[in-house]
């Protein structure tokens, strides 16, 4: 599955269970997760789409971990088995 299919996915399984799905986009500041997740009662996730087998670039596990240490929730998905499994260990499921 290419990562468009994926994060397409991703967008109406949030959708569904009446979250926001937004598209991050932050000219100047380069290794921000794709998608930003914001759920029912303030839940809220940075998420980074891959396409399968996908890893993040040295500078986006350098965001990550810079998120995380101000306590944000932070998801790489690089498959519908994964993303089933951050649905299930988040909120959804």
């Amino acid at each position: 599955m290419e990562e468009q299919k994926l994060e397409q996915t991703f967008k109406r399984a949030v959708l569904n269970h009446g979250g926001l799905a937004l598209k991050l986009i932050t000219p100047g500041y380069a290794g921000i997760p794709d998608r930003l997740a914001i759920l029912p009662g303030g839940r809220v996730a940075f998420v980074e789409m891959k396409r399968p087998g996908g890893k993040p670039r040295p500078l986006q596990v350098k965001r990550h971990e810079q998120l995380r240490q101000l306590g944000c929730d932070v998801a790489v998905i690089d498959s519908n088995e994964r993303l089933g499994a951050w649905l299930a260990e988040r909120w959804l499921l």
